[in-house]
């Protein structure tokens, strides 16, 4: 897939440590590794607000979707918009899932399962080091967390 936003791995680690980003963001995001269950920063975190992309900050997911799943990550049961994101057969680890990306700058954020909450019935479990908050009010809040 292509991105519009292209980096070299050099580029995007100096930008993940310019965000102080967690240790784990580059893994996660430039080579689909899986933070711990139950470990990130987003797993229990319910303010208002939106879920941006780490390395390209756009807007991904709106506080209004989240939810508890109980799976050790932060679950949304949809993007806060249909652009927002793309998804790709993923065949690793010797199962088939549906991987969730950035569609500005192809970060891996985690994978989207069927099993999710109505009125989607689908759950976005993403990683808490692929996301950055911006809480309600701040700036660059320029999409309504409350979004659908």
């Amino acid at each position: 897939m292509e991105f519009p936003v292209q980096k070299t791995p050099i580029e995007w680690e100096a930008v993940l440590n310019a965000k102080n980003a967690e240790p784990v963001a580059m893994q996660v995001t430039r080579f689909a590794a899986t933070e711990h269950p139950f470990t990130g920063i987003y797993t229990d975190h319910y303010a208002e607000g939106v879920y941006r992309c780490i390395c390209c900050d756009q807007p991904l997911f709106a506080s209004a979707t989240k939810f508890d799943a109980g799976c050790g990550w932060p679950s949304y049961y949809q993007p806060i918009s249909a652009e927002a994101v793309v998804t790709r057969e993923d065949t690793s680890h010797g199962m088939v899932r549906t991987e969730v990306l950035c569609s500005n700058c192809g970060a891996h954020l985690g994978h989207v399962f069927p099993d999710g909450p109505q009125p989607t019935g689908e759950r976005f479990c993403i990683n808490s080091a692929s996301l950055e908050f911006v809480p309600l009010g701040e700036p660059g809040q320029d999409v309504d967390p409350q979004y659908p």
